[in-house]
């Protein structure tokens, strides 16, 4: 499947771009273009923190301004945590990547905008998007880090895309089986004088069963039960004299 391209505009710090490039290849991104980063390129502060993501650095595009570097994308998102008074639908992450799959499913490129550390995206490189990407964060403290507000969308993303995995071939336990546990545990109850007093033991025994059957219990859960309450009940040999008591 086609996949977002991962446009960071006038980066700040190269930190924050091999951040960004970590927080990328987490989740099976690798394509990165960067809009004149303030530093210059390429970055050595950069590489010391992408920690393995390297790759996508060596192969990031290098562009002098949003135009040229949003030019074949046919689908373009803007993140910013304001929303500017610009008429544009506002999406989540989440929202915005589950469209984002459609598109990139019918042929369309995506490309998804992050602004500078300091202000974020300017009006002018929000206008040339189709959407506003932003974050329910909190009001009084709304400003991401360059790399967490990256890593946000693109675990949106791998999310929207991934493949459901198989579940693990579990054996449930069979009704009667669950049912002969919870006589079990009666007996052994009983015989330890746990169901007291007389006239709460209906209640008790029946709360008993109740939460059995909430468990989900598998076949195994069922026999070590079964194993750990005839090892509580187990008649214990005399124990041996040692010298400590001579």
């Amino acid at each position: 499947m086609q996949q977002p391209t991962i446009i960071l505009v006038r980066p700040q710090m190269g930190e924050n771009i091999g951040g960004a490039a970590r927080a990328m290849w987490n989740f099976g991104l690798d394509r990165m273009r960067l809009v004149d980063p303030r530093d210059g390129w390429p970055n050595p502060r950069a590489v010391a923190l992408a920690s393995g993501a390297g790759r996508l650095l060596d192969e990031a595009g290098l562009y002098g301004d949003v135009k040229d570097a949003i030019a074949d994308c046919t689908h373009v998102y803007a993140t910013t945590a304001r929303v500017r008074g610009l008429t544009k639908p506002v999406m989540s992450p989440e929202q915005a990547m589950a469209e984002a799959r459609a598109v990139t499913e019918a042929g369309g490129k995506v490309g998804i905008m992050f602004g500078p550390e300091r202000a974020g995206l300017e009006n002018e490189d929000v206008a040339r998007a189709r959407a506003i990407i932003t974050v329910p964060v909190n009001p009084e403290f709304f400003s991401l880090n360059l790399a967490q507000c990256v890593l946000l969308t693109a675990y949106e993303w791998r999310r929207q895309t991934a493949e459901a995995q198989p579940a693990p071939d579990i054996e449930r336990a069979a009704a009667i089986e669950v049912e002969k546990l919870g006589d079990h545990f009666v007996e052994k109850l009983s015989t330890a004088g746990f169901f007291f007093p007389e006239t709460k033991a209906p209640g008790m025994k029946l709360a008993l069963r109740n939460m059995l059957s909430r468990l989900a219990l598998t076949r195994a859960d069922v026999q070590i039960f079964h194993g750990m309450l005839r090892q509580l009940t187990r008649t214990q040999p005399p124990r041996k004299p040692d010298d400590s008591d001579a």
